[in-house]
């Protein structure tokens, strides 16, 4: 032991006269980065973005799919594998700086040729034709972590496992969001579908007036023609919705890990409702919330880490191994303490010298290759803003949009009891009774259309700030 100590000592001096490796520090990197979203009018450090999903989505029948999602969604439980498999990585990683033990046993018997010198020297004094060797023993390597290449091993590990966590935080607010938006979506289809079957209603009833006024003279075969072809194109577009229906509640189904099947739903979407005092935040706020932006940022700092292991391995390196146990030429006294024992103890100082400039185009490369990270992560975070100021400015302009389109859906509601009387009155002709209806029920469906998008802009908004993994 005593030995032992003394050799590690003498090579601690000499490792004390080379120069030391200062340890590469992280320095985040400038980012594109506003004062305040465009679109806002002031800087808020509140945002709709730090409530939890169940606190934004309020609707018992959205959060029971969203629950499912989270639960059996199989692309969130894939990336919960991964976060998995790189916890155990990381806790492998934790033992790096311990030596390497092993233990063997091996038996060798080996007969030379008479001829050879050794054959007639294991006759002449051993009185035997060959040889045995049994040997047990435990075989230690250890390397000196003189700089920082296994810190920066175990600091990759680390990182790598908070990727996939970051990772799988990503992928649930785009669940959440997904769910979200097919289940609004099935909303605007059945809103859709009712419109279209009030519309077919009214189709009937002009069909019916314009056969009786046909029967009686008063209009030509065109006219119940026309009023038929009203009807049947009002019948094709609620099989078309009937269908798209059926197809959102397969998507949905499967969103959330179900074979496809019937989504139940109790309200209609004129009962929904979102937070409406939207508030976006800070944007540095937004960088430090989203996954996707925090993956980026770890994967710049694991490029930071090798960039410090491929240094390290341009310098020397301090390893020490060591052997020992118990060796005999006899089996009967291969056991025989402590006649039996041997050890070994041998240390040294690896320097590269040459090897094909491999280390130093190892080290450039990774430093290359952090700068492409830095550029990486500051491309993501313009990414980020610039989807949130795409939520925020479609919010705004869709609030606006949806008055404008309940006004005119109004107006067109009333547009169709004034051509039905003028109509039965002989003051107005099938054709006007016919477009009035078809504006009424293009504007009833693009009034539909409008809500559901300014719902979507505010659940893209909400993902856009980095909500949904809470």
């Amino acid at each position: 032991m005593k030995r032992l100590k003394n050799i590690i000592l003498t090579f601690a001096i000499a490792l004390g006269s080379v120069s030391c490796v200062s340890k590469l520090a992280y320095a985040e990197p400038d980012l594109p980065l506003p004062e305040k979203f465009q679109y806002t009018a002031t800087a808020d450090t509140a945002s709709i973005a730090n409530l939890e999903w169940k606190q934004f989505f309020n609707d018992p029948i959205l959060q029971e799919l969203i629950e499912k999602g989270i639960k059996n969604n199989y692309d969130l439980q894939i990336a919960l594998k991964q976060v998995a498999s790189s916890q155990e990585k990381l806790k492998q990683a934790k033992y790096m700086q311990y030596p390497d033990v092993g233990f063997g046993v091996a038996a060798q018997i080996s007969k030379p040729s008479k001829n050879s010198m050794n054959g007639q020297s294991l006759n002449l004094f051993l009185g035997q034709s060959h040889v045995e060797d049994y040997n047990a023993a435990f075989n230690l390597s250890w390397e000196a972590d003189i700089w920082g290449k296994i810190k920066n091993q175990q600091e990759v590990s680390r990182i790598q496992y908070l990727q996939t966590y970051e990772g799988s935080k990503a992928i649930q607010t785009q669940v959440v969001a997904a769910i979200a938006q097919g289940y609004y979506n099935l909303l605007m289809l059945d809103k859709q579908l009712s419109i279209a079957k009030s519309n077919l209603e009214l189709s009937n009833n002009t069909l019916m007036i314009t056969q009786k006024m046909w029967e009686s003279g008063d209009t030509t075969s065109l006219g119940v023609q026309q009023a038929n072809a009203q009807k049947q194109a009002t019948e094709l577009l609620i099989s078309q919705l009937e269908q798209n229906i059926a197809i959102q509640e397969n998507a949905l189904s499967i969103l959330v890990g179900e074979t496809p099947n019937k989504i139940n739903r109790t309200i209609e979407m004129s009962d929904t409702s979102l937070p409406q005092n939207i508030i976006a935040g800070l944007p540095a706020a937004m960088v430090s919330r989203r996954p996707d932006v925090r993956q980026q940022e770890l994967v710049l700092l694991e490029s930071n880490a090798m960039v410090g292991i491929a240094q390290a391995n341009m310098y020397p390196a301090l390893k020490i191994t060591a052997n020992g146990g118990v060796n005999s030429f006899k089996i009967d006294n291969w056991f025989q303490i402590p006649a039996s024992l041997f050890g070994s103890v041998l240390g040294g100082i690896t320097q590269p010298i040459f090897q094909k400039r491999q280390l130093k185009t190892d080290f450039e490369v990774a430093k290359i290759q952090r700068e492409k990270n830095v550029l990486a992560f500051r491309q993501s975070v313009l990414n980020a803003v610039g989807e949130v100021s795409d939520a925020l400015v479609s919010n705004e302009n869709l609030k606006v949009q949806e008055q404008k389109a309940n006004e005119q859906s109004t107006t067109l509601k009333d547009g169709i009891k004034s051509a039905q009387l003028l109509y039965r009155g002989g003051s107005a002709n099938y054709l006007e009774v016919i477009t009035a209806q078809g504006n009424s029920l293009q504007a009833e469906l693009n009034l539909a259309s409008i809500k559901r998008q300014r719902l979507s802009s505010i659940v893209d908004l909400y993902r856009a700030l980095g909500g949904g993994w809470k």
